[in-house]
């Protein structure tokens, strides 16, 4: 890659932790750019070998100061350079965890245990609409309470949006056609551009 591209996604950082999640950020991009469908990116234990962990329980500040410098801009540099080459109106950016970390201490730590009930994911590219903000908690961060999300309607939007009708996405199980995302998962339309 020139030297331009490696600085937009910060692969000439002293950060040998950023320099390979960018270069990870740049394959990705390489790889869209080929035609590949589906690239996932990961960050944490397994890209550092363990040393860096979002794993929160013991100590979070510790834990998660490192992350931002390694994560902000290799992420900015790759929806920037996406949309520069005119790749993000046919690429779905899907940035998510399984869950949140609660608002307040976990007793014995300075760490956070896990919160099913309230976090955040954000979706850019094919088909979302940009600056938009879905949902919100209490006032504590601890329950959403405002345009509630479940990890069906989450399915069902990315599936939507990657062009499946989740509806009809099926299989068999104990003698019945389920759906992955169940009954009550829906569309939500209020991201849709």
């Amino acid at each position: 890659e020139p030297p331009h591209i490696r600085k937009l996604y910060g692969a000439d950082s002293s950060n040998k932790d950023k320099v390979a999640f960018a270069e990870n950020c740049i394959l990705a991009r390489r790889l869209i750019e080929r035609g590949v469908r589906f690239v996932q990116l990961f960050n944490g234990a397994y890209a550092s070998g363990g040393r860096i962990n979002w794993d929160g329980h013991f100590n979070l500040k510790e834990q998660y100061d490192v992350h931002g410098e390694i994560l902000d801009q290799p992420v900015a540099g790759l929806l920037k350079d996406l949309k520069q080459r005119g790749l993000l109106d046919d690429t779905l950016v899907v940035f998510a965890t399984e869950f949140g970390r609660m608002p307040m201490f976990q007793v014995g730590t300075y760490g956070r245990d896990h919160n099913p009930h309230g976090f955040t994911t954000w979706l850019a590219g094919a088909g979302v609409k940009g600056g938009t903000s879905y949902g919100a908690t209490d006032e504590f961060g601890f329950k959403a309470r405002e345009n509630i999300l479940t990890p069906h309607d989450f399915h069902a939007t990315i599936l939507h949006l990657l062009g499946l009708d989740h509806k009809k996405l099926t299989y068999y199980h104990n003698g019945i056609q389920r759906r992955l995302t169940d009954v009550h998962g829906h569309v939500v339309k209020e991201i849709l551009a």
